[in-house]
């Protein structure tokens, strides 16, 4: 399975949202990073995906994007043969 990494904030119902979703495709391992935590990782978070919101979600090199957008590849049937791509 694909590693997941997830910028996220301690209080984000999206992130939650995120998470449940992955967890319900069978991913049993996200990798956190807590921008609220650590100014720089949110730098990071905005020059790795272009985007300023929590979630950002990558699925291997993949920036999948926030909650919408990993619950509309899952809708569209391409979260779960991107998450065993790799």
């Amino acid at each position: 399975m694909a590693k997941v990494v997830m910028y996220c904030t301690a209080v984000c119902p999206y992130c939650v949202a995120a998470e449940r979703l992955l967890k319900s495709r069978g991913v049993t391992e996200i990798e956190k990073i807590r921008i609220d935590l650590d100014p720089a990782r949110q730098e990071e978070m905005i020059t790795r995906s272009g985007r300023r919101t929590v979630p950002q979600i990558f699925i291997g090199d993949t920036h999948v994007g926030g909650f919408d957008d990993t619950a509309a590849l899952d809708a569209a049937g391409k979260l779960v043969p991107l998450l065993a791509s790799a």
